[in-house]
């Protein structure tokens, strides 16, 4: 029995474990994209006040080309943070189906004890039924 709890323990701390890592790399693309929205809306603002939009342009706005170099970037490593997290996802789903089968395990192995103990009281119930009047 303690060996069955014990794994049910570790199944579950793996799972959490698990969930805990998929919210991380949630986090971290929902961050980069703000920090992209962020850096969006101070180029739109340079770019507004230099009257320059024209990357190509000699006068184009240097503060202008470093956020964009910026907002480049993190909009990358958001996308090679996406196939992280479905594979995450994924390891995070194995978890739960792991500890779910450990827990059921541990349920049967519990009802299977329990089965003897019913039939004694069934059989009881019986003996009270017949041998009343």
């Amino acid at each position: 029995m303690k060996s069955r709890d014990t794994l049910i323990r570790l199944k579950r701390f793996q799972a959490e474990e698990k969930r805990r890592r998929v919210a991380q790399i949630e986090a971290m693309i929902a961050e980069f994209g703000r920090m992209a929205a962020d850096l969006d809306r101070e180029i739109a603002l340079e770019e507004q006040r230099s009257g320059i939009s024209d990357m190509s342009h000699f006068a184009y706005s240097t503060y202008a080309r470093a956020a964009r170099g910026r907002r480049d970037n993190l909009k990358q490593s958001s996308e090679d943070l996406r196939p992280q997290l479905e594979e995450a996802k994924a390891r995070h789903a194995e978890a739960l189906e792991e500890l779910g089968k450990a827990q059921s395990l541990d349920g049967r192995e519990k009802g299977d004890r329990l089965e003897p103990l019913r039939e004694r009281v069934d059989m009881d119930m019986i003996g009270l039924g017949a041998s009343r009047p």
